[in-house]
């Protein structure tokens, strides 16, 4: 009885060790994109990602944008903070009117290395979403009842009616 030896089933990702002096098999294999095996170099193009001017730019829309990609969290953390007039929340609510409002002030200066076309409206972009965050902060003071909306919150500040008329007199029955 003789033994056959089945050679193991190849795989395209296996790699076969045993090869060391047989002929290489990479043949089999496609070149890796931008690889020329003739001059054994590897292309390089110019794409728009390496564009100087191009990456300004986006990198400009990623900070003007950056305020409004900020709202979904500012909610979270507003109903996250609860309606309770305590310290957490006010302190919560304060950082999401401060914040904005310091941003605004200080838009000339984030903005001035920025020039171009695109300069406008990101700085609109920019503003409008500082403006967001500002509105619901306002709206979180609003809803835990600290901006005085209602007549009897300026109650302070009416004068008290005048009386027309005194009536008085009565008798005691004991």
């Amino acid at each position: 009885m003789t033994a056959t030896r089945v050679p193991p089933k190849r795989y395209k990702w296996a790699l076969d060790s045993t090869t060391r002096g047989k002929p290489d098999r990479s043949s089999d294999l496609a070149s890796p994109p931008g690889y020329n095996p003739s001059a054994g170099q590897v292309y390089t193009e110019v794409t728009r990602e390496s564009d100087p001017n191009h990456l300004i730019i986006k990198k400009s829309w990623e900070l003007a944008l950056g305020p409004l990609k900020q709202v979904p969290m500012n909610l979270f953390i507003m109903y996250m903070a609860g309606n309770s007039i305590s310290i957490f929340p006010i302190m919560m609510v304060g950082m999401l009117i401060i914040r904005p409002v310091k941003a605004l002030f200080t838009m000339q200066n984030t903005f001035k290395m920025i020039e171009g076309s695109h300069a406008a409206g990101q700085k609109f972009v920019y503003f409008l979403g500082n403006i967001v965050s500002v509105a619901l902060a306002l709206y979180k003071c609003h809803s835990m009842g600290l901006l005085p909306s209602h007549s009897s919150d300026w109650l302070a500040f009416v004068e008290p009616q005048m009386r027309m008329e005194y009536s008085g007199g009565g008798m005691s029955l004991i």
